[in-house]
């Protein structure tokens, strides 16, 4: 098995692609840090794999409390071996009505807890010689999506600091970056949604609900870690297409947003955003 021995951390791990990933890579024959904010979701998904497991539950933006998790995890095996920054959060809502704080719990969550805990692993993976460290970005990471302007900035975000670690990491430390541009996948990630006052929106988003399986995202992610791949668009139809036109024709691209854009928000405003 490709991962035999390896210690994989997964943040996000209590549902959807985190439990996914965390059933493939125990099926190579990983050992699994499961972190998330719940013990109990944790716990239903480690009970599934048939490997070591650490229960490392956390919220991903206590950033003080974030140097005593990386330290126990450390002490379990001695070592990280891969990182999967896989928590976020997304959201529903125009710009021109969404309160500022929104944006900055996206941000914090999407952005900021990854990078923060990407830099404190770091040195451990360096003095290890070498490492491996995955952003599940979205492809809303390349693409402006309607409603998702604090998303799509976080997850834009993310690829650039990913980017740049690659550039400063995998010659010189023998550590791997990963991007991971997920489209539609059937998880829970419309019904977590925040809204514009930053409640949770509790539906689903028919496009969400006709998605990929997670069991085949994961296989798709544990493929590309396998092979070292820096950056894998998970996505088919439009959004595979509307990813790609982002570096082949972005004028083309924003024309086709600019009009989605309009009809969307007008079927937002109408209280028919879904």
């Amino acid at each position: 098995m490709a991962f035999t021995g390896k210690i994989v951390w997964i943040t996000g791990a209590s549902s959807g692609i985190g439990a996914a990933l965390a059933q493939a890579f125990a099926g190579e024959g990983a050992h699994i840090i499961l972190s998330g904010r719940r013990l109990d979701a944790l716990e239903r998904v480690a009970a599934d794999i048939k490997t070591d497991t650490l229960l490392l539950p956390f919220e991903s933006t206590d950033f003080d409390a974030l140097p005593a998790k990386v330290a126990e995890a450390m002490e379990w095996k001695g070592k990280v071996d891969i990182l999967i920054n896989n928590a976020g959060i997304s959201q529903r809502s125009l710009a021109l009505d969404t309160d500022p704080n929104v944006h900055s719990r996206i941000v914090n969550v999407d952005l900021l807890a990854p990078i923060w805990l990407t830099q404190l692993l770091l040195p451990h993976m360096i003095g290890a010689g070498g490492g491996h460290i995955v952003g599940i970005s979205s492809v809303a990471g390349r693409v402006g999506v309607p409603l998702r302007t604090a998303y799509c900035a976080a997850k834009h975000g993310l690829i650039g600091y990913m980017d740049a670690l690659r550039a400063e990491t995998e010659k010189r430390h023998n550590i791997h970056v990963t991007n991971i541009l997920p489209g539609s996948i059937r998880t829970d990630v419309s019904r977590n949604a925040l809204t514009k006052d930053g409640s949770r929106r509790e539906k689903s988003d028919a496009v969400i609900d006709n998605g990929m399986e997670p069991s085949e995202c994961a296989r798709q992610i544990v493929e590309a870690v396998a092979n070292k791949v820096p950056e894998l668009i998970v996505a088919d139809g439009p959004e595979l297409m509307f990813a790609q036109l982002r570096q082949s024709d972005p004028e083309k691209l924003f024309g086709i947003t600019a009009t989605m854009g309009a009809q969307i928000a007008e079927k937002y405003e109408a209280g028919e955003d879904d």
